[in-house]
């Protein structure tokens, strides 16, 4: 749509993806919220190009309370369709596979330890030399469309506005107000300002004057794979416990990954051959199945935190700047968890129960000062 010349809201929201849209959906019914996307449509990036699942262990303890919190409200709202995960690993890799078990399930998560007759099973080809794995069968594929979909209609209902080719140019402080300049020629007055620009978002911290917080992209590749035999189409998603792939069956065919995580400036993400040559391998080495076809490839930039927990708060030199950043690879299984903390955070009160009890000092960006 085309912007305004000139716009003012209480929240200005820079990125229209999951992020910004959940939080949107939190925040609008109790103030004027304009979400700002730079491109033709929102969710292009990261949100439009995930692996598309909840599983209660990605992501490591830090994301736990997040990850779990979310899943009765992904699961109510049809959101999310039940596969189940297993990390797997080889005699070795027991001790890993074992604390894993035993850490998560000390948390709350459902899991327990498979041994191999038990993996057989679930993962039809799967080779010699795998003999244990954990099992969480409440991992589940997510509707990502639907669930961003859902967040921008819930914001545009309560009032919200998204302006899209909106992309941000400059940001200046003035008193108690910011005024925004946007790539369509228009300014934006806002009181606050709300930073959920995914691999951008220590460019964006840069363009308001606050300290960047190494933020940092990093590229995931995924392909579509036929194979032979083409796999069951309810298989568990696959994981290996060392973090050298995963994949899982979709619509007929294979999503695979090689579990890359390649810096990269922000950009519109490509996979490359040599990626994609490596997670091939590397599933050749877990199961017996047959690569007919590399249909598909793409790859998305997954953008982190130095510790890798994201950031969720106002900035501490930078008067009415909010961080809502470094979501990682589970923005999407965290989002409804996310953004009622973040809202609560922005807002100074509790407009959602869903993140009751979570604790959020360890998402501070205080704690990079």
């Amino acid at each position: 749509m085309t912007a305004p010349m000139t716009a003012k809201a209480d929240i200005a929201i820079v990125g229209a993806g999951m992020a910004g849209a959940s939080l949107a959906a939190m925040v609008a019914p109790h103030a004027r919220v304009i979400l700002l996307e730079a491109e033709d449509r929102p969710g292009y990036h990261a949100t439009g190009r995930s692996a598309a699942f909840w599983e209660e262990t990605y992501g490591g303890p830090g994301v736990f309370p997040l990850t779990f919190a979310s899943g009765p409200y992904l699961r109510e709202h049809g959101f999310l369709g039940r596969r189940g995960a297993l990390n797997i690993g080889r005699e070795e890799d027991r001790h890993k596979v074992e604390a894993f078990v035993r850490n998560f399930a000390d948390l709350g998560a459902g899991i327990e330890l498979l041994e191999r007759e038990a993996m057989e099973a679930l993962v039809p080809g799967l080779l010699p030399g795998w003999t244990c794995a954990s099992w969480e069968p409440e991992c589940s594929d997510i509707d990502v469309a639907g669930l961003h979909a859902h967040y921008l209609s819930l914001a545009k209902k309560a009032g919200a506005q998204v302006l899209t080719r909106a992309g941000l140019l400059s940001a200046e402080r003035e008193g108690e107000r910011w005024t925004l300049s946007l790539a369509d020629g228009s300014t934006l007055n806002c009181d606050t300002m709300v930073n959920a620009a995914g691999a951008w978002a220590d460019e964006v911290a840069q363009i308001a004057g606050a300290r960047p917080l190494g933020i940092t992209p990093l590229r995931r590749t995924v392909a579509q794979l036929r194979t032979s035999p083409a796999v069951p189409a309810d298989m568990p998603l696959v994981l290996d416990i060392n973090e050298q792939f995963y994949f899982k069956p979709e619509s007929g065919r294979i999503w695979l990954t090689p579990y890359d995580e390649t810096p990269s400036e922000p950009c519109d993400a490509a996979p490359e051959e040599l990626d994609i040559a490596i997670a091939i391998d590397r599933m050749e080495h877990a199961v017996d199945w047959k690569v007919e076809a590399v249909e598909r490839k793409w790859a998305g930039l997954r953008s982190f935190a130095p510790d890798r927990l994201p950031v969720y708060g106002f900035d501490t030199a930078c008067e009415g700047f909010f961080w809502c950043a470094g979501q990682g690879g589970f923005g999407i299984q965290t989002a409804p968890a996310a953004a009622a903390l973040a809202a609560s955070l922005l807002l100074g009160r509790a407009v959602s129960p869903i993140a009751d009890g979570i604790d959020p000092a360890p998402y501070a960006p205080g704690r990079f000062d």
